[in-house]
C-alpha cells in the first residue's frame, strides 16, 4: 500500500496515524521496504490524538492561521515544581526515613545525573521523574524506570522485584540518536519508541537485557535539543561505560504510568526498586 502511494505521490516524508501506526515492528521496516526517506509517527497515533486533530481543525480550517506548529517532543502533560516535590517530599519524609530511605538534594544536573549513572551501573533499578509528563502510552524518559542493558540477568531481576510481566515481553532500549547507528541497523530518529530496529549481531552481547529473542530492540533515539537532561543522563552513563543506551521501562507497577509526585512515591515504597530521582532530588536505600 505504501509503495503503492509513493509511486503515485513521490513524496519523500511519510507520517502514520490511527491504532494501527502503533505497530512498533511494522513502522521500523519501512525505511527498508519503502522508498520513503522519513517516516514520522506521533506518540498518540490511536484514538487519544484525535483530540489534537480537533483542535487544529479549528485552529488551521475554521480560523485561517497558518501551520507552524511541529510536535517533536512528548512532554506536554502535567509538570511540577520543585517547591511541589520538596513539599510532597516532607509530608512522607518520616515514612521514607522509617522505610530505610535517605533524601539527598543535588540542585546541580550534572551531579545528578553522575549519582543516578553510578547506582544504574552497579545494577540497582532506578525511578526517574523528570519534568512534564509523557503524551502516549510510552515512558520516554520523564516517568520512566531505568536499569543497566548490559547485564544479561536484568530483564529477570525487573520482572521479579516491580514489573511482573510476561517473560516474553522485552523491555526497551533508549539510546542517543546520534549513536543509533552504531548500535541498530537503521538509523532513523525514532524519538517516540514507535520504531523496532534490529540491533547489530556484535552489539547484543553488549545489550542483552534490552534485545529481544528476535534480535530486535523498540527503540527510543534521545536528541539533546527536545530532552537535554535524559540525554545528558544517557552521555553520563557512556562516559562511565562506554555504552550510550539505558533500559528504560514505564515508571509503573501493574496500573497507569505515575504522573505526580505522590504517586511516583507511592510506586517506590510498594516496589523493590534501589532509588529514584524524582526532579533534583536522588532517593536511596541507606543500606
Amino acid at each position: 500500500i505504501l509503495n503503492d502511494l509513493y509511486d503515485r505521490t513521490k513524496l519523500k516524508s511519510l507520517c502514520l496515524a490511527g491504532g494501527c501506526a502503533l505497530n512498533s515492528v511494522a513502522n521500523g521496516k519501512l525505511s527498508d521496504r519503502t522508498s520513503f526517506e522519513r517516516v514520522y509517527v506521533p506518540p498518540i497515533a490511536g484514538d487519544a490524538g484525535g483530540a489534537i486533530g480537533a483542535a487544529y481543525v479549528v485552529w488551521h480550517d475554521k480560523l485561517g492561521n497558518p501551520r507552524s506548529f511541529i510536535m517533536d517532543r512528548a512532554d506536554w502533560g502535567p509538570g511540577f515544581s520543585e517547591k511541589e516535590i520538596q513539599a510532597e517530599l516532607d509530608c512522607r519524609r518520616e515514612t521514607l526515613m522509617d522505610a530505610g530511605w535517605q533524601i539527598q538534594h543535588y540542585p546541580a544536573e550534572e551531579q545528578l545525573c553522575r549519582e543516578t549513572v553510578e547506582m544504574i551501573a552497579a545494577g540497582q533499578i532506578i525511578g526517574w521523574f523528570q519534568g512534564r509528563m509523557e503524551l502516549g502510552a510510552r515512558a520516554l524518559g520523564q516517568r520512566s524506570i531505568l536499569a543497566d542493558p548490559r547485564r544479561q540477568d536484568m530483564k529477570d531481576i525487573l520482572n521479579r522485584r516491580i514489573k511482573h510481566r510476561e517473560s516474553f515481553r522485552p523491555f526497551a532500549p533508549s539510546v542517543l540518536e546520534e549513536a543509533t547507528g552504531e548500535y541498530f541497523e537503521q538509523c532513523h530518529p525514532s524519538p517516540f519508541m514507535t520504531m523496532t530496529y534490529q540491533v547489530k549481531p556484535e552489539k547484543r552481547s553488549v545489550i542483552p537485557a534490552s534485545t529481544h529473542i528476535d534480535g530486535s530492540g523498540r527503540v527510543q533515539t534521545v536528541n539533546a535539543a527536545t530532552q537535554p537532561l535524559y540525554a545528558r543522563l544517557l552521555r553520563t552513563f557512556e562516559q562511565r561505560t562506554g555504552v550510550p543506551v539505558l533500559l528504560n521501562t514505564s515508571f509503573n507497577e501493574q496500573e497507569p504510568i505515575v504522573c505526580t509526585p505522590r504517586e511516583a512515591l507511592d510506586c517506590l515504597l510498594r516496589t523493590q526498586m534501589d532509588g529514584m530521582a524524582i526532579g533534583n532530588f536522588l532517593i536511596r536505600r541507606r543500606n
